[in-house]
């Protein structure tokens, strides 16, 4: 069930929804930790708190440090690309090797463990669009307890990362590998199994009331329900997907995004010099523990495999590519707007002008999703991949 929080702590909450900066979201949150009730049943909420706090007060810091010319190398790297993408892995599992293979990056490549003790960004091409890819410094085991300095910061980029990169050395015990970094994620709420249902909220002022879309079913609880739970945290005007078999306590999860799932792939390195036979005992086990998962076996030494990683990425990464076309042009856009797998034609509008859900009239559609070329759909309509996008409102020429 919901964690039962009283109306001061949820009113709390919608003050951190509503912040703006980390200085803003920081004093919100030491407001609504002071308003959480202390018992067993909040334990695991005021600890996601704290380290919430932690997070907040470093990116304070490094902000401070680098408007002072201070900084030197920063933990905060500005998304840039179709999705950005964090590269994990144990001490020497080949991280920068690989990073430096995919990319533009001239990381430091050294045997000496802790080697990247920044994050080193780099940029991969895949067709028409870009990824960012982030080699962060290592994780071990412990790192979710304050094992060693940068742990939170680590975790705290794979959180907001759209995709995870692990990358495993086939040559050094690569089942223990992968046990120990899927163990630290999952300790601070990062999964990399696809949950039975998901909930992604949007809040917009351009959205009337709690809109519910649903793409599975609800278990133990109606719409109405959920719109009365929004409510009592201050969310008024917002979209809810619902996406496979959710319970009201998901979308109260989703609400503190307490716990989040992160599509995921498995960069197997060194495989010019893995023990015979490991590479396929490795597969076996991710088919087991983490079927989703796919594994690129690779060599930044001979070069096999590097090739496949942009694609893979492109595929786990749960993105699409739209075209936008304007009224009576022949032509679409060169470049793609990028949204969700599971986008409408909604989201599109939402993401081209806002304003424009307002004055809409119908799309057209080309592409994967039409029935035939030029089809006329609605806001509900789903988007694919490769999608070409015209939109029609009221507004005199648009």
């Amino acid at each position: 069930m919901p964690t039962n929080l009283p109306p001061e702590a949820r009113a709390k909450w919608a003050k951190y929804l509503d912040a703006k900066t980390p200085e803003e979201k920081l004093r919100a949150l030491e407001e609504y930790m002071s308003a959480i009730p202390k018992h067993k049943g909040t334990e695991n909420l005021r600890a996601w708190v704290r380290r919430k706090m932690a997070e907040l007060k470093e990116e304070i810091e490094e902000r401070k440090a680098r408007r002072a010319g201070t900084g030197g190398p920063t933990f905060f790297i500005e998304k840039s690309g179709a999705a950005q993408v964090i590269m994990l892995g144990l001490p020497n599992s080949g991280k920068s090797a690989l990073l430096k293979a995919l990319t533009n990056a001239k990381p430091e490549i050294s045997p000496v463990p802790f080697t990247t003790k920044f994050p080193v960004p780099g940029m991969v091409v895949f067709e028409d669009i870009q990824f960012q890819v982030i080699e962060a410094p290592s994780i071990v085991e412990g790192i979710s307890k304050g094992a060693i300095w940068w742990g939170s910061r680590v975790l705290g980029l794979a959180r907001n990362a759209d995709a995870l990169l692990i990358v495993i050395d086939s040559s050094d015990n690569p089942v223990k590998q992968l046990r120990i970094i899927k163990d630290e994620l999952e300790n601070v709420g990062i999964h990399l199994r696809r949950p039975k249902g998901e909930v992604r909220i949007t809040k917009s002022k351009a959205i009337h009331g709690i809109k519910i879309i649903s793409y599975g079913k609800l278990i133990g609880c109606t719409a109405d329900d959920v719109r009365k739970l929004l409510e009592e945290y201050k969310i008024y005007n917002a979209e809810v997907k619902i996406v496979g078999e959710v319970t009201l306590e998901d979308v109260e999860k989703a609400i503190f995004e307490r716990i989040t799932y992160k599509p995921s792939l498995i960069a197997l390195t060194k495989i010019d010099i893995a023990p015979k036979g490991m590479v396929e005992t490795f597969m076996r086990e991710v088919g087991k523990v983490l079927p989703e998962v796919p594994v690129v076996p690779t060599s930044a030494v001979t070069g096999e495999g590097v090739r496949e990683i942009p694609k893979a990425i492109f595929r786990v990464s749960g993105i699409i590519r739209v075209y936008t076309k304007e009224p009576n042009s022949p032509k679409p856009s060169d470049r793609p707007m990028i949204l969700k797998e599971g986008a409408t034609v909604s989201d599109a509008v939402k993401e081209i002008r806002e304003e424009f859900l307002r004055f809409f009239k119908y799309a057209k559609i080309w592409g994967p999703s039409a029935n035939y070329p030029g089809e006329r759909v609605g806001l509900e309509h789903v988007l694919q991949d490769g999608d070409v996008i015209e939109i029609r409102t009221k507004i005199k020429g648009i």
